[in-house]
């Protein structure tokens, strides 16, 4: 029997593991979300799949993405990893992983709610070619102003609303596609 995927989720192996058990998929807790949303700012201006073959070299340099220890690297620390060829050496990125560690460590509330607090509720309308995918929406253009706001950095709307789909805060499969839900669920 053939699988019927987003068109992305068939171009590689990677793509096919991550659109059938990741992408859309409701994540909580502190260290996955921020884990999602470093990810998603390293992969600005990048392809995820570069982003997605690193992940595992990225947990490691990162501290498994706890942002009490990232909150803690130092210059020594973004020397390493501005040397580590395993993941993406980009100072501007690499000094938004930390200053957005910081940023979740001075919370007042929990990444979690802070995040999901943008999840759109209501009804919505599943798109029905990847041409209907929105870029950005009303809630991820306030979730990038609330971040900034909180001090977060690198995190403008396209990779607010990228974030949004990456944790099922938005479900953006396509409507031919396996894991489509008929209608998009509430949230």
């Amino acid at each position: 029997m053939t699988v019927v995927r987003c068109a992305w989720g068939d171009s590689t192996p990677e793509y096919a593991a991550y659109h059938d058990d990741e992408w859309g998929v409701e994540l909580h807790g502190e260290t996955a979300l921020y884990e999602r949303l470093t990810l998603e700012s390293f992969q600005s201006g990048l392809s995820w799949l570069t982003i997605l073959r690193k992940r595992e070299s990225f947990r490691r340099a990162f501290a498994g993405f706890s942002p009490a220890a990232v909150a803690e690297f130092g210059d020594d620390d973004v020397a390493r990893l501005m040397a580590d060829a395993s993941v993406v050496r980009n100072r501007a990125k690499i000094d938004a992983a930390l200053r957005n560690a910081r940023a979740v460590r001075a919370l007042d509330v929990p990444l979690d709610d802070l995040l999901w607090s943008f999840a759109p509720s209501g009804p919505r309308t599943r798109p029905a070619t990847l041409a209907d995918v929105p870029a950005t929406s009303p809630e991820s253009v306030a979730m990038a102003k609330e971040l900034k706001r909180r001090g977060f950095t690198f995190l403008g709307p396209t990779t607010c609303y990228a974030l949004m789909q990456a944790t099922g805060m938005v479900d953006d499969h396509v409507s031919t596609c396996f894991r489509a839900r008929q209608p998009v669920s509430d949230r």
